[in-house]
């Protein structure tokens, strides 16, 4: 690569991050609220194993919110099912899974 593709190269790369700087700030804030989110649930679910909608009223979120949260943290290995209760699973922080 010659010093006038490089310069030409160095110049697009900053375009490219000029164009998506909103983008990334955007999904940079939503990983922020998402982590945020997820902190609160780990905390309520240190008090023992709750159910969706336990989770829900306890943060204040809504139970669909709770719910995609909770899955999500399931499928990391975060958190797991320790039965049904009424109809609905409990959770408990994986961590604890095994006391």
């Amino acid at each position: 690569m010659n010093a006038q593709d490089a310069r030409a190269r160095t110049e697009r790369l900053k375009q490219l991050r000029e164009q998506h700087q909103a983008g990334v700030t955007a999904t940079q804030a939503l990983l922020k609220e998402q982590q945020a989110i997820r902190k609160e649930l780990r905390q309520v679910m240190q008090e023992g194993p709750r159910t969706v909608p336990e989770i829900a009223a306890a943060t204040g979120l809504p139970a669909h919110e709770a719910l995609w949260h909770v899955i999500a943290m399931k499928k990391y290995g975060l958190v797991t099912e320790t039965g049904l209760d009424d109809g609905y699973y409990r959770y408990r922080l994986a961590e604890e899974a095994g006391s």
